[in-house]
């Protein structure tokens, strides 16, 4: 089992008989050119390292990776930039900056058949070929062992401002979200937690220039009424929680679901009993429930989303598979991907079902 940093151990069934191989070994910044906005970095380099590397140059990662460690009740600070493109991790700025698909431009790594490769490039422009980056960014490891990754990078905003709305019902903070969306305020995340501090509230983050932001603000207070504004040390915590679901209880299995943004208020609904917030607008809620996982993964099949079992003691997770069932043509395409890339088997662990 390939690991990083093991801010991930605690995700999947427990695995007692993988060979684990310590990825942490292939760390350091291979080259970074701050005018280019591309950073080529070794596997295992701390995710914490590559974002002060960036953010002393005024720049980001922007698909707002976060370290598992406050999900999972780790210590924070272990997650690796590999691990975190394996896991495909994303926080709110997803919603207007790309997932971290989007932001991998190439990678170096190992197959399954001792097989050294490169894919992509170290350029931001197109290439031929398959987009492997792309098809190995949320693999979790099963495909190949990346050694060195090629990210785009981007200039940091000026200023961040999160503006709120008090009160609503999942139903209406869906649709408030998604005017926000579709005006010309250029909203870089939106959320709604239906218990912060006592209040419900819908969350949009406006990012840029100071002045930029107030006409944005004012073409959101004349589309949605009255929108108070979080202070700057109040925005980001609310946005720290959106990212690491820690409004949530922890003594209760967390999902990760992904749906039609228009479906989220009918999912919760439909699962009663579970506390849970919006993130991307309502197209992933993360939800704290004891409910039965074919009924969460029923609930968000129905709506055409699907449903990843975050954290769970170790019976539920030697039960529940962590990757919600695919369909039969779409488990027998995986399936042949992978045979292509580990005809062996040597990224198998069971960790995620059957043999994965």
């Amino acid at each position: 089992m390939l690991r990083g940093g093991g801010s991930k151990d605690a995700i999947g069934a427990p695995s007692p008989d993988a060979t684990r191989i310590d990825m942490r070994g292939f760390t350091g910044v291979v080259d970074y050119d701050p005018p280019e906005l591309v950073l080529t970095v070794r596997a295992g380099t701390p995710l914490v390292d590559v974002q002060a590397l960036v953010a002393g140059e005024g720049q980001m990662l922007a698909f707002d990776p976060f370290d598992h460690a406050a999900l999972l009740g780790g210590t924070p600070g272990q997650a690796t930039i590999g691990g975190v493109i394996a896991a495909g991790v994303s926080g709110p700025s997803r919603l207007s900056r790309g997932a971290a698909r989007d932001h991998l431009l190439g990678f170096e790594g190992v197959s399954g058949r001792s097989e050294r490769f490169i894919a992509g490039a170290k350029v931001v422009k197109n290439v031929t070929g398959y987009d492997l980056p792309k098809l190995v960014t949320g693999s979790w490891g099963r495909l190949v062992a990346m050694t060195e990754l090629t990210l785009k990078v981007l200039p940091a905003p000026r200023e961040q401002r999160t503006l709120v709305l008090r009160g609503l019902d999942p139903a209406a903070a869906v649709v408030a979200l998604a005017r926000a969306l579709g005006s010309a305020a250029e909203v870089s995340a939106a959320a709604h937690l239906p218990n912060w501090n006592g209040d419900a509230l819908t969350a949009i983050r406006l990012d840029g220039f100071p002045s930029s932001i107030d006409a944005r603000a004012e073409t959101l207070v004349r589309l949605l009424g009255g929108l108070d504004t979080l202070d700057g040390p109040d925005g980001a915590a609310l946005w720290e929680a959106v990212r690491h679901a820690s409004p949530l209880p922890s003594d209760k299995p967390l999902w990760r679901i992904i749906v039609p943004a228009k479906e989220a208020a009918t999912v919760v609904r439909t699962l009663g009993d579970a506390d849970w917030l919006f993130d991307w607008a309502g197209g992933l809620i993360w939800l704290a429930s004891a409910t039965d996982s074919q009924a969460i993964r029923a609930a968000a099949s129905k709506v055409g989303g699907h449903a990843t079992l975050i954290r769970a003691d170790a019976a539920m997770r030697a039960t529940v598979p962590t990757l919600h069932p695919q369909a039969a043509p779409l488990a027998a395409l995986e399936t042949r991907v992978r045979r292509a890339f580990d005809p062996n088997g040597v990224f198998e662990t069971g960790r995620f079902g059957g043999h994965s």
